[in-house]
């Protein structure tokens, strides 16, 4: 009985926590409504195609307004001119400024017509009426200043994630019109960003997202498709019962019907029709701003937002680009940003971010309001939780630096003088692999990149090298290159490299925060699918005992390891379910695997002057 009362209770809290939120919804839509009038449009493109698209005018007709726009494949709903969203552009300041804003469902979904393609490849040289997302974005443009009055002729964009991808393809071949654009998480290539990480598969991300999102429609709808219900709290276990990935078609989940996941399937290397879906070769011909967004922690696209200001700063070096990295998960500077996982950041950096960087970067570009004073590079250092300012990103100023895996657990700046092929070994078993976090969670965790890393370190099938006390700080600036020399008894296995900052055994405790004596917060890891060791495009297998060298770049960061503290270094095989387990044993296609191809090996990481297994950094001093 006291069972049940709990859970009536749970549920009446749950249903007012519901209806409250209901309320304040329904709240501020009759907000926007008493200052916009919103109109729904199918606009045609070149080919003919009609694209869904909400418009929201403010309410004062003798003044002009600039246009920001979104594109997205999540849905811009509600649906009905008579049906008001409950906030527009980034944030409500933007109503009180004063913008037009447009929401398009992309081609082939939602209320679109045509067909929708994953990362619709770009064609630099078109002909006719072919397009892509430039010249859906272009056409788009193009029809709203011939069509919506009171604009000022200027047009924004802006979009996180799938939509930050959009806005990138979009600012491709500017139209004239396009003044400012914010890539925010953008999706650059996924063999890299959410559905791979140098090869090696996302299981959960790709997994679930799929499941809803890769659902074929019969037509125009604004119904989102049902994904998949695991049926348990606990991915790890799921995906455990689940096998191999190729009974992902089978016993119920996927069901065959995912044509984009099939398609995958039948792509486990970085061939052609992964090579056409990445946009960072085709990003020339901009004549727009560009602020360009990430985060720290960004579990899903972390690659993306800085692999795009790069090619952007690469191939238009006369427009102002500038790149903002903070201290954030996916997308989580719409939000407070103050704390994340087992990391804290002692002040709002979303809000901070917001009100001083983006609404001034829109504002100038869009309304001619005073010259903003956002650097190239606007970086947040955790460790010491500041803001950064660098006229370049990388610094110029942050030097090499190796630091070598060495006996005895240790990691030392000086190079290995062993001649003998001295190695730490571990048992690598898909069917035991690694947990990536210790939180029980059904899809990917957005705080285990912050998150204490005891629970791996006390496996035996996780290896760690740690400095001695650091004397002084020590920040990290720019990527991180590792280099391991390997040896397996089998002839397929992944390497995972975790960087993580040891905190001292005392740490003085501040309010109600937990004890960090001790913490091994992750600062960064990354991942490479062994067989990708020399070519993506080529996988080879390993020879068993041979020693080979798997070299790969963890992504950017800028952390200082404080004084007191220490520098640890993981690696380990498996990282479940993040990546999906190798079977270890090589077979051509990891998505064909059998369960009996599934093996138990040992892995050996060699640390000796023939073989310096390393990372290597940038110290900045």
């Amino acid at each position: 009985m006291r069972i049940r009362f709990l859970h009536l209770a749970l549920a009446i809290a749950l249903a007012a926590t519901l209806g409250s939120d209901s309320a304040h919804a329904d709240k501020r839509a009759d907000q926007v409504r008493s200052r916009y009038t919103k109109f729904e449009y199918r606009i045609p493109m070149r080919d003919g195609v009609r694209l869904f698209t909400a418009v929201y005018v403010p309410n004062h007709p003798t003044k002009t307004y600039p246009i920001l726009m979104t594109r997205t494949p999540y849905s811009c709903r509600p649906y009905g001119v008579d049906q008001y969203r409950g906030s527009l552009g980034p944030g409500k300041v933007y109503e009180d400024e004063g913008y037009i804003f447009v929401f398009q469902d992309v081609r082939g979904r939602y209320m679109s017509e045509g067909t929708h393609v994953n990362m619709r490849p770009h064609i630099a040289e078109k002909q006719g009426t072919q397009i892509d997302e430039s010249t859906d974005t272009y056409d788009t443009i193009e029809w709203l200043l011939e069509n919506v009055p009171n604009h000022n002729g200027r047009v924004g964009m802006w979009g996180v994630s799938y939509p930050g991808f959009y806005c990138s393809a979009g600012m491709i071949d500017s139209h004239p019109a396009l003044k400012a654009v914010s890539p925010q998480a953008p999706i650059a290539d996924w063999f890299w960003d959410d559905m791979h990480h140098h090869g090696a598969f996302v299981l959960p991300l790709s997994y679930i997202f799929f499941s809803s999102f890769g659902k074929e429609r019969k037509g125009p709808t604004p119904h989102r498709a049902k994904g998949i219900d695991l049926g348990t709290p606990d991915g790890y276990e799921y995906f455990m019962r689940m096998g191999p990935l190729s009974n992902a078609n089978n016993k119920g989940r996927l069901g065959g019907k995912i044509a984009f996941w099939n398609e995958m399937s039948e792509h486990p290397n970085y061939d052609a029709f992964w090579q056409s879906r990445n946009i960072l070769p085709h990003l020339k011909n901009i004549k727009a701003a560009v602020l360009v967004v990430g985060g720290w922690y960004d579990t899903e696209d972390l690659y993306g937002p800085l692999k795009t200001y790069a090619s952007v700063e690469a191939k238009n070096p006369d427009i102002d680009n500038h790149l903002v990295m903070g201290p954030w998960s996916h997308g989580a500077w719409r939000g407070a940003g103050d704390k994340l996982g087992d990391a804290e950041f002692g002040f709002r950096t979303g809000d901070w971010f917001r009100k001083n960087i983006e609404l001034p970067f829109f504002n100038h570009y869009l309304k001619g309001k005073a010259k903003h004073t956002i650097p190239e590079a606007l970086m947040f250092e955790t460790g010491a939780n500041r803001w950064r300012r660098f006229d370049q990103w990388p610094p110029a100023q942050a030097k090499a630096q190796k630091l070598y895996l060495a006996g005895g657990g240790r990691v030392t700046i000086d190079e290995p003088a062993n001649e003998n092929d001295a190695a730490d070994a571990y048992i690598s078993d898909p069917d035991k692999p690694v947990p990536y976090t210790n939180d029980i969670t059904r899809g990917w965790s957005t705080g285990y990149m912050a998150e204490d890393q005891r629970f791996a370190a006390r496996r035996p099938d996780v290896l760690v090298y740690q400095t001695d006390v650091l004397e002084d700080d020590l920040t990290l600036a720019g990527p991180i290159q590792a280099t391991l020399y390997v040896s397996t008894t089998g002839t397929a296995s992944d390497f995972v490299v975790k960087v993580i900052d040891v905190f001292p055994d005392k740490v003085p405790k501040k309010g109600g925060q937990p004890d960090r004596g001790g913490q091994q917060t992750l600062v960064r890891a990354d991942v490479i699918r062994g067989r990708f060791r020399e070519s993506y495009e080529t996988p080879k297998p390993f020879v068993p005992g041979e020693v080979a060298k798997v070299s790969f770049e963890l992504s950017d960061v800028l952390h200082t390891f404080k004084r007191g503290h220490r520098l640890m270094i993981q690696v380990q095989s498996t990282w479940f379910p993040f990546i999906d387990r190798n079977p270890q044993k090589y077979v051509p296609n990891i998505f064909k695997a059998r369960a009996e191809d599934f093996i138990k090996v040992t892995n050996r990481v060699h640390r000796s002057r023939a073989h310096p297994s390393n990372i290597e950094v940038r110290v900045l001093r």
